[in-house]
């Protein structure tokens, strides 16, 4: 049994990424070539805004919003530490001090009657993230955000096809930042990523820093990245695009599936209490793509062995929050986060992609209930 099955998805579309990526080897304009502006106006018109600007990867998707917001030396971003480091990275490497406020423990995403406290006067943004594929409690984000006069950028990375009250993830902000890494819902073969704005300035700085801060060939009105989206990977990505709908429609599916089997052994869904197992729990508002099925269990190392020894691979996101991590941890008094750090001893992440069938799920469902005791 695969963890994400990128196989079963080529078998599928194989004729057509191999076109796709044909017809860039014919062409030969490998850098910033056809493919990954008709790959933005896609993805833009997907989500919902007026633009959509292609990067190199997830993490400079942040890195270049960052620097569209001029944010620097001596500033502060309001963040999660129950994500992946690239998110406080971002902040860091620019000066910035990422500021971290704790969790919701029911969603895993960042708590929004936390941040109002967190805010100081060297606050310049809030950049929440929407974990394991359900987006954060965005309107609630930005109503703090607007009484602040503050921007708000969504790390996507792990969200993107999700929606909130109707509307898609990567379009419920000032920017938002996805990744495509392989990995992700929407996954090139390589590292890749985009940023979305319905603001033109916004869009306008984030395609020059994209490219060496150049407004025209030669010409740096600021100063940018070598952060550009192949074009082999735009065409990767376009043949997917194609199944992607439908894709989210069965991630969705297969997570509420999952939730359902494993409480009918005897799980409890993270919003009704104790349990040997907590399974994850989707807003009513919101559609999940389940980048990760994540679980909580008691004892998580036994429980990743068993799994292993009856052929079910898991895998741990993330296990220490990163206000511990020594390159951000301060022991400064208000940076205590409680709930991400319970969480992160908890979580365990069970096989997760489109192309699970009934049989998989029920072969992880009974190794779940084995290794825990259900």
């Amino acid at each position: 049994m695969q963890f994400i099955d990128l196989k079963a998805q080529y078998a599928r579309i194989e004729t057509e990424v191999k076109a796709r990526m044909e017809a860039v080897l014919s062409h030969g304009q490998f850098i910033m070539g056809p493919e990954v502006g008709e790959l933005e106006e896609r993805l833009a018109t997907f989500v919902g805004v007026r633009h959509c600007v292609g990067v190199s990867s997830g993490t400079d998707a942040l890195l270049a919003a960052i620097m569209a917001l001029e944010i620097g030396r001596g500033d502060e971003v309001i963040t999660t530490p129950f994500t992946f480091i690239a998110t406080g990275e971002m902040i860091a490497l620019l000066g910035a001090r990422p500021v971290f406020v704790d969790i919701d423990p029911v969603t895993y995403n960042i708590d929004p009657a936390k941040l109002e406290d967190a805010i100081t006067g060297r606050t310049r943004a809030i950049m929440p993230v929407s974990l394991y594929g359900q987006c954060a409690d965005m309107d609630a984000i930005d109503a703090v955000a607007r009484r602040h006069h503050l921007p708000v950028i969504e790390d996507a990375a792990q969200s993107f096809g999700a929606s909130y009250r109707g509307r898609r993830s990567c379009g419920l902000s000032r920017i938002g930042c996805s990744s495509f890494f392989p990995a992700k819902p929407l996954g090139a073969y390589g590292d890749a990523g985009a940023c979305f704005t319905d603001d033109d300035d916004l869009a306008k700085a984030l395609r020059e820093i994209r490219n060496h801060g150049q407004d025209r060939r030669y010409h740096h009105p600021r100063l940018g990245l070598n952060g550009r989206l192949d074009t082999i990977q735009a065409a990767v990505l376009l043949a997917k695009l194609d199944i992607f709908p439908g894709e989210v429609e069965a991630r969705s599916r297969l997570g509420a599936r999952y939730t359902q089997l494993l409480n009918a052994r005897g799980a409890v869904s993270t919003n009704g209490g104790d349990a040997p197992v907590l399974t994850p729990f989707v807003h009513p508002d919101n559609l999940s793509v389940f980048a990760q099925y994540t679980i909580q269990v008691a004892d998580r190392d036994a429980v990743a062995l068993k799994l292993s020894e009856l052929g079910v691979p898991s895998a741990v996101h993330y296990p220490i929050p990163l206000n511990d991590q020594p390159v951000f941890h301060v022991g400064l008094p208000g940076m205590e986060t409680p709930v991400s750090k319970r969480i992160a001893d908890r979580v365990i992440s069970l096989p997760m992609h489109p192309y699970l069938t009934e049989e998989m799920q029920l072969q992880v469902v009974d190794a779940v209930a084995e290794a825990t005791s259900l």
